[in-house]
């Protein structure tokens, strides 16, 4: 049983709307790529739960504090008698291992991915233990999803479950006996309630409304779309979408985008590429939002 869903982090949810409006500097570039495929990895994972039978209690992408320190927790899974933790990566390629160092088989070197496991898990106990008095065992997992993914050199006693691994290790999971009680209840719901949406490790490359390109973007390949009377086509892959639709799309756009700047019926519609009418824009905010003030003053809340 999930008991939040897995968001798309508000970092990532940014760099998709701006790589479709501006070019993005390599780092960039690199930067959103990477977070595009972590995300995928937990996808992936999540995809993979379904086939649980155990009673459980799922946590996808939890941001915690715990004295002044943030944590990810990629996912956690509340069983009866104990809590497992995830971290999950979708690294591709050969990587190798050499005492506690990590490199890709070319020699570059990468960050430890247990030492991240392992400061969660601490986090992880020091919250359970003082702070919600729960004091519930707690067991890490690294987890790599991707199938053309190689390791060197690992030790069996590494906390690791390696993409064939991944069946057996449910199967496992499916093995123990468990049955959700109040307290499981009672521990996840503290647990999603603590979880925080700002996150402080959010980089976002410097942009103004006046550099990016306005217009209405498709929601399934990201391509550049045409307005009809009642309904948007693709130019790339032909998806069609009602104009209500793909308005409220590209205000939540902007909102995300500008979160300080006024909903106008003139400002929607500017970012629309003035793709739509105005009369069009203005009947869909004021059908979806609370108008304050009237004329040219006049803009849109929720």
């Amino acid at each position: 049983m999930f008991l939040k869903p897995r968001d798309v982090p508000l970092e990532l949810q940014m760099l998709r709307y701006l790589n479709v409006r501006m070019r993005l500097p390599p780092k960039d570039k690199q930067h959103y790529h990477n977070l595009e495929k972590g995300y995928e990895g937990e996808v992936i994972f999540d995809s993979r739960l379904v086939d649980l039978t155990s009673e459980c209690l799922i946590l996808p992408d939890l941001l915690l504090e715990q004295n002044r320190n943030i944590f990810q927790i990629d996912t956690s899974i509340i069983f009866q008698e104990n809590i497992h933790l995830f971290e999950i990566k979708n690294f591709e390629g050969d990587f190798d291992i050499q005492a506690d160092e990590w490199s890709t088989i070319s020699g570059e070197i990468i960050k430890n991915p247990l030492h991240q496991l392992k400061r969660n898990e601490s986090l992880l106990k020091q919250l359970l233990y003082k702070n919600l008095k729960i004091p519930f065992p707690v067991q890490p997992h690294l987890v790599f999803v991707n199938p053309h993914f190689t390791l060197y050199n690992a030790s069996p006693e590494m906390p690791i479950i390696f993409p064939s691994q991944i069946d057996r290790f449910i199967k496992k999971l499916n093995g123990h006996f468990s049955k959700v009680t109040q307290k499981n209840h009672q521990l996840g719901k503290q647990l999603a309630t603590r979880h925080r949406t700002d996150s402080p490790f959010t980089r976002m490359p410097p942009y103004n409304y006046a550099q990016l390109q306005k217009g209405i973007v498709c929601a399934h390949c990201a391509s550049w779309m045409i307005a009809g009377d009642r309904k948007m086509r693709c130019n790339r892959c032909g998806r069609i979408e009602d104009n209500e639709t793909a308005i409220m799309r590209h205000v939540a756009e902007f909102k995300t985008l500008f979160p300080e700047h006024k909903i106008t019926t003139n400002t929607i519609r500017d970012w629309c590429g003035n793709t739509v009418s105005a009369k069009k824009v203005q009947r869909v905010l004021a059908k979806n939002f609370t108008r304050i003030n009237h004329g040219k003053i006049s803009s849109y809340i929720d």
